[in-house]
């Protein structure tokens, strides 16, 4: 428990972090839908629905992991999410895919993105498994 409340700070800053960069990133799904819509494997057909989709889902944890009473649930659903849209990373990775914009990664950009999407999971699972699973946190009342 100890470790909890000591944690406690940290979770939270890591997560209202997290929280803004994914609504950050969800409404850039629907400002600028032709910058996602290249990496979206062809196989899932109709790429504005899967970019406007997963913007939906972006702000939903965003907004999840700024809320104390959702965060923990949040987290984990952020987990989840960073996982399933990773194939459209892999998708842009080996195919070398241009984004809207018309610019490509190079090879060490996309070892980077792979590490922070690694990272993020990991932030994420980390924030759920130390978030208490009762409602409100004490700290975050005062």
């Amino acid at each position: 428990m100890t470790t909890v409340n000591t944690l406690n700070p940290i979770r939270i800053v890591v997560a209202y972090l997290g929280g803004l960069f994914f609504v950050y990133v969800g409404i850039l799904h629907f400002v600028d839908t032709e910058w996602f819509e290249p990496i979206v494997p062809p196989w899932l057909s109709f790429p504005t629905f899967w970019v406007i989709l997963s913007g939906i889902f972006e702000i939903g944890v965003g907004f999840g992991l700024l809320i104390s009473k959702t965060r923990r649930n949040a987290a984990l659903a952020s987990a989840l999410l960073l996982i399933a849209v990773y194939p459209a990373n892999i998708y842009m990775w080996i195919y070398n895919v241009e984004l809207g914009d018309g610019t490509t990664l190079t090879q060490i950009g996309h070892v980077y993105r792979l590490c922070a999407q690694i990272a993020g999971v990991l932030a994420c699972i980390w924030i759920y498994k130390t978030t208490p699973k009762s409602v409100i946190l004490q700290s975050e009342c005062k």
